[in-house]
């Protein structure tokens, strides 16, 4: 039985969480909210323990402290009750791999009440291609969308889905992303991990960016950018040949701009980001500057900051 009552439109509730695995804390007092009729993304870098905190709300792990709630119920002590209401996908795709993928699907609808319709499930999401084909011969995105339609089939109140494009060809993509957003839109609850922040950029409405165990920020996309350390606004971006002194070069660079307050970076070697006023007067300086130094540029493009970048700034660069 529910413990608490969830805030008006909160379906998930997690506060304080904690989970250590041998001595490790891998989630540390995290806490997290998704509403429903709402995208939220929790993002991190591998290791960071965001999947931890999502199996903890499906009821796959216990937590050590805190507290979860879905739908203002306990996962793992009302799982019974609470199962019918969640779609999971998982990343791996949980399926049994000796039965047919539309064989499958009907199986899974067949224990909801009032399922969505298969045919047409399966037609939006592409399982007609390969209906017959047992589990284990299916591609990796083709088990993704078979993963997907399972985790949706029975029209849960909250769905989370893990990597959920994860392999896919571009077509296959925006199908899900338009199933995605279909299911906000009918005021499901649907809570996104990805590793493609151009994914999250596009469908959340909340972002959670996750690491060593905590949410180190929260908010909209348009809020993450905004509060970045560079501003939302337009950048210069340089890419230069090899072989030059970059340091030397981004001083250089800096200094041939137009009066205004830049910020040169080394994103990458030979990568330059110029944060400011991306002004023509701007583009041309820089073009300018690199026909009078003879400096071979592979790209120079004019464009905003996105959540990766806001991503890399919070989480750093170092690989986990």
């Amino acid at each position: 039985m529910p413990t608490t009552d969830p805030p008006l439109g909160v379906a998930v509730v997690v506060r304080s969480l904690r989970k250590t695995y041998d001595g490790r804390h891998v989630v540390d007092g995290l806490d997290l909210q998704a509403t429903a009729g709402a995208v939220t993304a929790v993002l991190g870098p591998n290791g960071a323990g965001k999947t931890t905190t999502v199996e903890c709300c499906e009821g796959l792990r216990a937590p050590d402290g805190g507290s979860v709630r879905v739908l203002g119920l306990d996962p793992v002590a009302d799982a019974v009750e609470l199962r019918p209401r969640v779609g999971v996908m998982l990343q791996d795709g949980g399926l049994p791999t000796g039965v047919r993928a539309l064989e499958m699907l009907r199986h899974v609808a067949a224990m909801y009440a009032a399922p969505r319709d298969v045919g047409e499930l399966a037609a939006r999401l592409g399982l007609d291609s390969f209906a017959r084909t047992t589990v284990r011969r299916l591609s990796g995105g083709q088990r993704q969308r078979l993963a997907l339609a399972a985790a949706v089939v029975g029209r849960p109140e909250v769905v989370f889905l893990d990597e959920p494009s994860a392999g896919m060809d571009p077509q296959s993509r925006h199908a899900v992303w338009d199933l995605v957003r279909e299911l906000r839109d009918e005021g499901v609850a649907v809570v996104l991990t990805t590793h493609l922040m151009d994914e999250a950029e596009d469908l959340a409405d909340l972002v959670h960016v996750v690491d060593h165990g905590r949410v180190i920020a929260s908010g909209s996309v348009p809020e993450l950018l905004a509060t970045a350390v560079d501003g939302p606004g337009p950048t210069l971006h340089l890419e230069a040949r090899a072989g030059l002194d970059t340091a030397a070069l981004a001083g250089h660079l800096a200094a041939a701009l137009p009066d205004g307050d830049w910020a040169v970076t080394e994103r990458d070697p030979g990568a330059y980001q110029v944060a400011g006023d991306a002004s023509p007067a701007a583009v041309a300086a820089v073009a300018g500057w690199l026909a009078e130094k003879d400096v071979l540029a592979r790209r120079l493009s004019v464009g905003r900051r996105t959540l990766e970048d806001v991503f890399l700034d919070l989480t750093g660069r170092q690989l986990r």
